[in-house]
């Protein structure tokens, strides 16, 4: 498909320049319409000078109205349309009388009367003044509807914006209580090495977070670079009881999601998986294409669904029976924000692993970003972990 070698622009991107352009053809084609309607019927062409008058009176006409109808539209709908039938009939007599004096003076043999003249062009102007008005009308109420269109379309996108940076700002407080807990427990055991690197990673981790926008999207191989910095910190509190395995297929890789999605399910299986066992256990994150879908799954080796204690790491998802389980923060998070960035095309889904314990599936279209992005997202991780 050709590619134009420039923009087109909306004809009533500029409103005045639009008028006067309507001005032109509309009143250059009634003219036209006129002019060989009178030749047709075997008038001279002297009566062109009389056609082009009328046509010059119309178009000045019209500009009063314009005007008028400027100051109208914008008022109550009983004002606007009963000032308007009092205005057209009198902008119709005005522009009959004027083409009827005309004739008179190009036709002073004439029979026929000035009344009789008036009568005659009365109906053709009020034709023409009448269709002008109305399509004025519809031209500039059409362009109010768009203008509110397009103003609630913005502000719809901002509370959009606005509730996925709450989202995303929801991770970093129950992150951050638990890291600086544990680096205030390694100072006060006077391990100053560990806690220096720890604090170190979360310093690299939260540079990550504040670089990229809350609503923004980054590529599969960006997103785990970012969770394996988190998986690093969360090592240092774990240590053998946090094991994690990565499962990322090569396509996979600069396929686009909402940034930090991964996160909070990572942490959510550290907290009902490696926490409460004594033998910790791992943590599984693979990626893989699904036709025109991206699924992404992050299963642990912890409790599974059958276990009641994993109630608590549930939040208002519903299985496929109707049953809702609720609490918990982590799991609504996501669906919340899956919801807002993708609406109906995504899938959320909790289960049993396969190897037993918990797993998530997300499905999500697959869409990459052009041109150089992937390269421009793994330049900030570059800097986020320098």
């Amino acid at each position: 498909m050709a590619v134009l070698p420039f923009r087109p622009t909306p004809f009533f991107a500029n409103k005045n320049q639009a008028f006067w352009r309507l001005q032109a053809v509309g009143w250059g084609g009634a003219f036209l319409l006129r002019a060989m309607s009178s030749i047709a019927n075997g008038q001279p062409l002297s009566f062109l000078v009389l056609v082009l008058i009328a046509t010059i009176t119309g178009f000045s006409i019209s500009l009063i109205l314009s005007v008028i109808y400027r100051q109208l539209i914008a008022r109550r709908a009983l004002i606007t349309w009963g000032v308007t039938a009092l205005v057209v009939p009198l902008a119709v007599t005005l522009y009959a009388f004027i083409d009827a004096w005309v004739i008179g003076l190009y036709r002073p043999e004439s029979a026929a009367s000035f009344a009789q003249l008036l009568i005659g062009v009365f109906y053709l102007d009020l034709t023409l003044l009448g269709a002008w008005s109305a399509l004025y009308y519809a031209i500039n109420f059409y362009l109010q509807i768009e203008e509110q269109n397009d103003q609630l379309i913005r502000l719809e996108n901002q509370a959009t914006q606005a509730q996925l940076a709450m989202l995303r700002y929801q991770l970093n407080p129950h992150f951050l209580f638990n890291t600086l807990n544990s680096i205030s427990t390694l100072v006060l055991l006077k391990q100053t090495e560990p806690a220096n690197a720890m604090l170190t990673r979360l310093s690299a981790f939260l540079r990550y977070t504040l670089i990229n926008e809350p609503s923004g999207r980054v590529t599969v191989a960006q997103e785990v670079e970012t969770l394996q910095l988190y998986l690093d910190i969360e090592r240092m509190r774990f240590e053998e009881r946090l094991r994690t395995t990565f499962h990322i297929d090569e396509p996979t890789r600069p396929a686009l999601l909402p940034s930090l999605l991964l996160q909070p399910l990572v942490e959510n299986a550290i907290k009902y998986a490696v926490s409460p066992q004594e033998s910790g256990a791992e943590i599984t994150i693979a990626t893989q294409l699904i036709g025109a879908m991206l699924r992404i799954t992050v299963s642990d080796t912890g409790p599974g669904l059958q276990n009641g204690a994993t109630d608590n790491r549930l939040s208002g998802v519903t299985f496929d029976g109707g049953e809702t389980v609720s609490t918990g923060v982590g799991l609504a998070n996501i669906r919340d924000r899956l919801i807002q960035a993708y609406g109906e095309s995504h899938r959320f889904e909790i289960m049993d692993s396969p190897e037993g314990g918990f797993a998530v599936v997300i499905e999500i279209p697959f869409e990459r970003r052009e041109g150089g992005g992937d390269v421009a997202a793994t330049a900030r991780i570059a800097v986020a972990t320098g």
